[in-house]
């Protein structure tokens, strides 16, 4: 029963009346007789309740994690009332009694406080202050209130944030590492929209992954509401502008991101304006309602008295009128807006290349669905060509030598027929320069062709353009710089050229570059961030061209090689989609290569095995 009644002391202990520690300071008798008094009563009540209820069953014996947990009890009432201390902690001008025993377990300076050999072993008054605490005296004593009773096992009781925070930093100071993950926990579960930013800060400071892992999804998920609260605007330049340029930021339009970054310059405006075209660059001004952009953004006066600025609304005001080529990566829509950039799959023959289909789709590769939109009008031809001009697809000729233009307008939802091509042709390819689409070389059923033909959207008519040097059909075309590219392709013979053909609006005239190291047709090219990509030919291989140096350079190698493949840049990426194989069958798989990292991915595959067939990419309301 010795062992029971020890083992059940705790209990007990916490409804030991005050009385008999009382009746030991009255008595005037030694520390060592009272404590040895108090035992014994105490040893007494334990053997006497806890076998009594043992033996009606209501009580179990306690070992392990259960006996652990009485002894703390019974230490953080001593604790509490003073009993068997043997030192003082003071914070905050009040006095803390504590056991050095318990104060060595739970935390790691104290630990190393009272180790021995240390000259504080043997004080009686240790003060507590923390290095950087702005919750004053009384926070200090309150946030020591806490530590102590966690480190006596009496659990955590936080109640607003700016206390965990307090808690924290105490908590770091002393080496009570579980109490950190405690705070985190509650600041956590304290989290929104309001104090993100402030919660955020404490994260950083405190090094808490977790909490500033949350505090950055909420951020970017409540962004508008985030920027209305005074803490937004005591943010520095670098986090406004780290909010700007997220690619994530939750807002359904952009003229939110628009409004926070002036709101955060006009809150102090001499010393914020040199500001201006640093958070600018981040706001993607070309999706903007023109309206909007005309009334708000033009009309500013900061941004207006600003110079640096106006590059940006330049370019903004071209896009208005030219369409994504004019400023393509601030034209992306962010991920969680309802507008996406979408790839359409336009046409194409079946996987024998018998069929000609006339399937119109529509693919988000964040969300990976499919969306089927209007089908070419009678339309069923193959060899066409196709392009995207100021969100709207225009598919061109196809075989056999048909003239007929057709554009999708992303507006109305639907194709209309525009003017006619002058020359009827196929195996020929559309590119876009300067806000006019131009129609270059291609099949007459008889003749390669070196006819080039541009089309103005404005007024709906075909004129004739400078005619290439050679004549070639199946060739890469692209503008890129704001000149336009002729890459390989099938020459007047039929055999296969590896010529570079370059045409510079400027000189109204076409030039020869550096030869591809290659000599193919049946090729695709699209341009980003000034470099030309180029895929097919049956080439397991993609390769660049720099405009700029004149320079070829292989880029990735293709699991398999491919042709007459669709080939367009979708978030920053270039997507492979279809095409044939070397068996001469139409494929249905897709590949992204993403130049940033220089791989190649597979990703999911075509509805239907496709080849020839039309791929742009447009911006599109996730709702329809």
């Amino acid at each position: 029963m010795k062992g029971r009644g020890q083992a059940a002391e705790p209990e007990q202990q916490s409804r030991q009346s005050s009385k008999d520690i009382g009746v030991q300071a009255a008595t005037g008798a030694g520390r060592r007789t009272g404590v040895v008094r108090v035992r014994a009563v105490a040893a007494r009540h334990l053997r006497e309740g806890v076998a009594s209820r043992m033996l009606e069953g209501k009580e179990a014996p306690c070992t392990g994690s259960c006996h652990a947990q009485r002894v703390l009890q019974t230490l953080n009432a001593y604790r509490r009332s003073g009993t068997l201390t043997d030192v003082v902690l003071r914070a905050g001008g009040r006095d803390f009694p504590c056991h050095r025993a318990a104060l060595s377990a739970g935390s790691t300076y104290f630990r190393s406080l009272f180790a021995a050999g240390r000259p504080e072993r043997g004080l009686a008054l240790v003060p507590v202050v923390p290095e950087t605490l702005s919750a004053g005296p009384e926070g200090t004593a309150a946030a020591l209130s806490v530590v102590l009773d966690y480190v006596y096992g009496a659990g955590v009781r936080l109640c607003a944030e700016d206390e965990a925070a307090a808690v924290l930093a105490l908590a770091g100071r002393l080496g009570v590492e579980g109490l950190r993950e405690a705070c985190a926990r509650f600041l956590e579960s304290r989290l929104r929209a309001a104090n993100s930013l402030a919660l955020r800060r404490v994260a950083t400071a405190f090094s808490l992954a977790s909490l500033a892992e949350r505090c950055g999804r909420v951020l970017r998920q409540a962004f508008t509401e985030v920027a209305r609260h005074a803490d937004f605007l005591e943010l520095a330049p670098d986090e406004v502008a780290a909010l700007l340029a997220d690619q994530a930021l939750g807002v359904a339009r952009e003229e939110a991101v628009f409004e926070a970054a002036m709101r955060w310059v006009r809150h102090d405006a001499p010393a914020r304006r040199g500001q201006l075209r640093r958070l600018l660059e981040h706001v993607r001004l070309p999706l903007l309602a023109p309206d909007y952009f005309l009334e708000k953004v033009e009309a500013d006066e900061l941004l207006r008295a600003c110079g640096e600025c106006r590059p940006l609304l330049l370019e903004a005001r071209a896009c208005f009128i030219l369409g994504r080529e004019a400023g393509a990566l601030r034209a992306r829509p962010r991920r969680f807006m309802d507008l996406a950039e979408v790839i359409v799959v336009v046409g194409g023959c079946d996987r024998k290349g018998l069929l000609k289909l006339p399937f119109a789709d529509a693919y988000h590769p964040e969300s990976r669905r499919w969306t089927p939109l209007p089908s070419l009008p009678d339309y069923r031809r193959s060899e066409f060509a196709t392009c995207a001009l100021r969100n709207d697809i225009y598919v061109s000729g196809g075989h056999i030598n048909s003239r007929d233009v057709w554009m999708f307008s992303s507006h109305l939802h639907t194709w209309i027929k525009v003017a006619s091509l002058h020359k009827g042709r196929w195996r020929h390819k559309m590119a876009v320069m300067h806000g006019q689409l131009f129609a270059v070389g291609g099949f007459d059923g008889l003749q390669r062709l070196c006819s080039v033909e541009r089309y103005d959207p404005f007024s709906n008519t075909w004129a004739p353009a400078v005619s290439l040097l050679e004549a070639v059909s199946s060739a890469a075309v692209a503008s890129c710089a704001g000149q336009l590219y002729v890459i390989g392709g099938a020459g007047q013979a039929g055999i296969s050229t590896d010529k570079v053909q370059c045409f510079d609006p400027k000189e109204d005239r076409w030039s020869l570059r550096s030869p591809a190291p290659f000599s193919q047709r049946c090729l695709e090219a699209v341009s980003l961030e000034d470099t030309i990509y180029v895929v097919g030919g049956l080439m397991s291989k993609i390769f660049t061209y720099n405009p700029g140096t004149d320079v070829w350079r292989e880029a990735a190698v293709l699991p398999s090689p491919v042709e007459s493949c669709g080939v367009t840049v979708c978030d920053g990426k270039v997507h492979i989609l279809g095409g044939r194989d070397d068996h001469g069958e139409s494929t249905n798989k897709v590949f992204t290569f993403d130049p940033s990292s220089g791989q190649v991915e597979a990703q999911p595959s075509l509805q239907r095995y496709t080849s020839s067939h039309g791929c742009v990419t447009i911006v599109q309301s996730l709702g329809r």
